[in-house]
């Protein structure tokens, strides 16, 4: 490693999002996609459903990416785009198109697989960021979880994901859970997933977050039956799923697919927030219901 890096000084993250954002906006580095918020009521829980201004440049961008970079934006990234370095083994940076503010993007330095298996280093890196301010975790483990680019890369948004209701749309469901560190399942979801509390100290801060997290990551992979790595190891996936993080809990599904129809479901959907394109698949999920869409997608119990 570079002895010349300066990692993440606590207390500085959110000033440092927001420095590079209004640079980033200014030099056109940063462009972010307007949305209208729609919410759909389904079985207690009320969902956000995003829908999405304007996708041509967006579209554009990742073309023409892929034609000069193979597919990966991240080597090298945009220097605008630069927050802050993380660890020894991950940099933090803007997400380009960004639906919601101070969506950060938590990237290995090294090409690393999106696809591997999560390991320690993934789960301090993550910590280090959401020990900064309340926000939701995730992880698009493959393109059948939603996934966009190959290269390993977790993300977080900043709580509240919507303006009505709980920080969490969600929470009614969490709040029917009142076990602390074991396994189980929240009421609606009805497909295969895994779902747990963490265990918090007495200022509401999750106990030695990195390797509790990382321990009930392994145990939800085994549960679920996917392939868990032995310690030190590096293995891919055994399936794709989707992974969200908060600072109460953790949810680990399988994926099927990534499309319901032309609606694509990344982890951020199992929070209770979605992202549609055009307003047909907004009636779309207003027709079926965002849980029989999560159903659709998910593996079947």
């Amino acid at each position: 490693m570079d002895n010349s890096i300066t990692m993440l000084k606590k207390g500085t993250l959110l000033w440092l999002i927001d420095e590079v954002s209004e640079k980033a906006r200014g030099t056109g580095s940063l462009l972010p996609i307007g949305t209208v918020s729609e919410y759909v009521d389904d079985d207690g829980v009320r969902f956000v459903v995003r829908l999405l201004s304007n996708l041509v440049r967006k579209d554009e961008d990742r073309l023409k990416r892929a034609q000069e970079k193979k597919g990966n934006p991240f080597l090298p990234y945009e220097k605008e785009l630069f927050v802050t370095d993380v660890s020894p083994t991950h940099i933090a940076i803007l997400n380009k198109f960004n639906v919601m503010e101070r969506h950060l993007l938590i990237v290995t330095r090294e090409f690393e697989d999106q696809e591997n298996v999560l390991t320690p280093s993934d789960f301090s890196a993550l910590w280090s960021c959401m020990s900064e301010y309340d926000a939701v975790g995730f992880y698009n483990g493959g393109e059948a979880a939603g996934a966009s680019q190959p290269h390993k890369h977790l993300q977080i948004v900043p709580l509240p994901l919507a303006d009505e209701g709980p920080p969490v749309p969600i929470q009614p469901l969490i709040d029917e859970v009142t076990d602390t560190g074991r396994l189980t399942r929240l009421r609606s979801f009805d497909f295969r997933h895994c779902f747990a509390r963490l265990e918090l100290d007495n200022s509401g801060f999750p106990v030695a977050p990195d390797k509790q997290s990382y321990a009930l990551y392994r145990e939800m992979l085994s549960e679920l039956g996917m392939s868990v790595p032995r310690d030190g190891e590096t293995i891919k996936q055994s399936g794709p799923y989707c992974l969200v993080v908060t600072r109460q809990w953790m949810l680990l599904a399988p994926r099927s697919r990534e499309f319901h129809g032309e609606v694509s479901v990344n982890s951020l959907g199992y929070a209770g927030c979605l992202l549609v394109r055009k307003a047909e698949h907004l009636e779309l999920v207003r027709k079926i219901g965002p849980l029989e869409l999560l159903k659709s997608v998910s593996i079947p119990l």
